[in-house]
């Protein structure tokens, strides 16, 4: 057994093997990582490259982060002299930084058994983290380090200072970053003092800088030094992935089997033959999305606006009703208060909510009608596992201060039926409307959205992830809709999206176009403030006008009663007479009454 190295004091903790992934405990123990025949043929191509720049379109479940971290962690062990640097690997996730150490782990107890050498556990620490103004924070990281004084570090998050790391990079799921661009160009910085870059990605549109890095790559713009090796699923399985993952199931491979297997996976994609290509074959899909081109999409974004968001944890539902109240009573005068400024009190608002509980958004947006037509999205919520009851209380919050309000539409489907009908209980079913979103409504309303966009008539906050919403829909069968794959978000990779704010847009788009008044009243007085109407009173406010006022009202209205009886048996001229008749007799009565009538 590998002797162990003491932690460190910066160590905050020595993870247990029980705190890292399933995937990585599932790994047996009697594995031997430089057994000949460990990895497939495309992990042995990939970790045979020497570029300095090296760019992996893969297909996903392909083993290529694997066969990498076993390269890494061998560079690692090694001494300065056999080409040994430190290792750093950047997920995009909290959990993909924990499986890449953990694989490290894995293979780190055999390497360092067979060099004779110690090796420390997976140590749990707080990377401090500057960015060019100056600020530090601290990202939680995981590092194994080595005798040859080197290691292997986990980040759970992109740092803002990549240029200040020195070595070999990973980074994992590049395409997926929340800042794409910023991350390739900062990771190009490292190559100055030696080192090598590695970035590996399933493909995100054809647009995305991932994307365009491979394009580039392969054109020659970077140089001799730089590589790409696309891996797609099927070159997995003629490698033997099928094998694989019998093995890992313990079931004896079969060439019934393997071609279930495949068939199984190819058709869980259905009628998204665009996703099933990207994500299988490396294929970039059109990154301004099926449906809605992105110039559109960038053309309606026309300013930033408020896109405030409510994030809660699963403990909060444990709270006290008060508590909850109070909690989100603060959050709103602190968020949504101020963006409630910017609706404009002369302009007609709608309102629409895309419903989620537990695992994406729940998306409110506020909206107005423009003289010219043209809507605007004001401001947008986001609340991510918030209980129904304060998604109430925030969404009636704003429905009550909407100046010109001429209604909304909520998503009535599932779970989200609840607070449509407690909404419309409460403002009125004719003013709020519940809909049942499926492919009859998607196929009507989805695409006067679309053409809302093609006619520049929606004007939204500039905000990267509803605009990945909006690329989320796709055409199925000839209907415009949000499909069942969701995407990681944007300001918190660890959440996911499923088109949100879309289907949010596209509910607010029909009530644009299904106005109607907010229900409200005036309840009569029980009793007129001046005269009781009780027998033998007079009119406190005329005292002139005596008991018989009512009466003589009563004898006016009578007159009128007469003439509308006789229409229809008087002939045209007949009953011209008879109006002009009617007109004076209800003449004198006013002029009895002190009131000059003229009849012109």
């Amino acid at each position: 057994m590998a002797a162990v190295i003491k932690p460190l004091a910066s160590t905050l903790r020595v993870l247990e093997w029980d705190d890292l992934p399933a995937s990585v405990r599932a790994i047996s123990d009697s594995f031997n990582p430089l057994a000949d025949g460990i990895l497939m043929l495309h992990q042995r191509q990939v970790a045979a490259l020497k570029a300095s720049i090296i760019a992996i379109p893969k297909g996903r479940r392909t083993g290529i982060t694997f066969g990498t971290m076993l390269n890494k962690t061998l560079v690692a062990a090694a001494r300065k002299s056999a080409g040994g640097d430190n290792v750093y690997y950047i997920g995009d996730t909290k959990e993909k930084g924990l499986e890449a150490i953990g694989y490290c782990a894995k293979f780190a107890r055999v390497i360092a058994r067979a060099q004779g050498e110690g090796v420390t556990g997976v140590e749990e620490f707080l990377f401090e983290d500057q960015d060019e103004g100056g600020k530090t924070k601290h990202i939680t990281a995981y590092r194994i380090r080595f005798a040859s004084g080197f290691q292997v570090c986990a980040l759970s998050s992109r740092p803002a200072n990549i240029r200040g790391l020195q070595g070999h990079v990973v980074i994992d799921e590049a395409a997926f970053h929340p800042d794409v661009q910023g991350v390739l160009e900062a990771a190009t910085a490292l190559l100055i003092w030696g080192g090598q870059i590695t970035i590996i990605s399933s493909h995100n549109g054809k647009n995305n800088p991932f994307a365009q890095l491979c394009r580039d790559i392969e054109a020659g713009r970077y140089g001799e030094d730089a590589a790409v090796v696309t891996v797609t699923f099927d070159d997995a399985v003629t490698n033997g992935l099928y094998e694989r993952v019998c093995f890992m199931k313990g079931t004896p491979p079969t060439a019934e089997g393997k071609k279930e297997w495949y068939s199984k996976i190819r058709n869980a994609y259905g009628v998204r033959k665009a996703a099933m290509r990207e994500e299988l074959d490396a294929i970039p899909r059109d990154g301004s999305g099926v449906s809605l081109p992105g110039v559109w999409i960038e053309n309606a974004m026309i300013e930033e606006r408020p896109v405030v968001r409510l994030a809660l944890d699963d403990d909060f539902v444990r709270k006290s009703e008060a508590e909850r109240r109070s909690f989100v009573e603060d959050w709103i005068r602190r968020e949504v208060e101020p963006a409630l400024t910017l609706v404009d009190p002369k302009l007609q608002s709608v309102f629409a909510q895309d419903f989620a509980r537990h695992r994406d958004f729940s998306v409110f947006g506020v909206g107005q009608i423009e003289p010219n037509l043209r809507r605007r999205v004001v401001f947008v919520v986001e609340m991510h596992k918030v209980p129904t009851r304060q998604q109430e209380q925030v969404i009636w919050h704003i429905i009550e201060r909407l100046p010109r309000r001429c209604g909304g539409a909520m998503d009535a489907t599932g779970s989200g039926e609840t607070l449509a009908e407690y909404t419309a209980d409460k403002f009125g079913h004719d003013h709020v409307h519940q809909i049942k979103l499926n492919r009859a409504w998607y196929g009507t309303w989805m695409p006067k959205l679309i053409q809302g966009f093609e006619d520049g008539m929606i004007d939204l906050p500039r905000d990267a992830n509803v605009a990945a919403d909006l690329r989320a829909i796709e055409d199925v069968e000839g209907i415009p809709m949000v499909v069942k794959l969701r995407r990681k978000d944007l300001k918190d990779p660890e959440l996911t999206r499923h088109g949100d704010s879309a289907v949010m847009l596209a509910l607010l788009w029909f009530a644009t176009m299904n106005l109607s008044a907010p229900i409200d009243y005036t309840a009569v007085p029980r009793q007129t403030s001046r005269w009781d109407a009780l027998p033998g009173e007079v009119d406190d406010d005329t005292p002139w006008a005596g008991d018989g006022a009512w009466r003589e009202a009563l004898q006016i209205s009578g007159v009128l009663g007469r003439f509308s009886g006789r229409v229809a048996t008087l002939t045209p001229a007949a009953c011209q007479r008879a109006f002009i008749n009617a007109c004076k007799r209800l003449s004198g009565a006013l002029e009895r009454r002190g009131t000059v009538v003229g009849l012109g």
